[in-house]
């Protein structure tokens, strides 16, 4: 019945400042402006896979987390460099300093997380080939394909 996860919302303090950040930073497009609620929805990947909704509150904001999919050699090459650029912070699963992606070895898949200007925390994630190992964690790549 369920084959994928088609749109998630989002509260935002600032919808202008929201929409110029998920479209001038992040790259998303405007797929519509609700002209009587301060809403906007924006198209995540080609062909409408999926949508984002960014509702303005002012008051009682209640961040979320959510993840995009992207490629893994982006992830492992990129995805530090691109979010500094845009002068976002990456940082890893264990928030330890470091800001280099990390593998959940259940799964398996590859994130590198970083914030919105409201807190909202963003990931990116790529499922990664083979079976889970539960047993090793949360590791870095270079030693997930060692113990793979």
């Amino acid at each position: 019945m369920i084959t994928g996860l088609y749109e998630t919302h989002i509260q935002v303090s600032n919808l202008e400042n929201a929409v110029e950040f998920y479209t001038q930073v992040l790259g998303l497009e405007l797929a519509h402006r609700d002209e009587n609620r301060p809403i906007v929805f924006l198209w995540i990947g080609k062909n409408k896979q999926a949508m984002l909704g960014l509702w303005e509150q002012k008051e009682n904001l209640q961040t979320r987390h959510f993840a995009f999919t992207a490629d893994k050699e982006d992830i492992l090459n990129r995805a530090a460099d691109f979010l500094k650029n845009k002068k976002l912070k990456p940082y890893n699963f264990l928030k330890d300093g470091l800001d280099k992606p990390m593998v959940f070895a259940w799964m398996p898949a590859l994130a590198i997380y970083f914030n919105d200007p409201d807190g909202n925390q963003l990931e990116f994630i790529s499922i990664l080939e083979g079976e889970g190992k539960p047993e090793l964690g949360v590791l870095c790549y270079e030693d997930w394909l060692v113990k793979k």
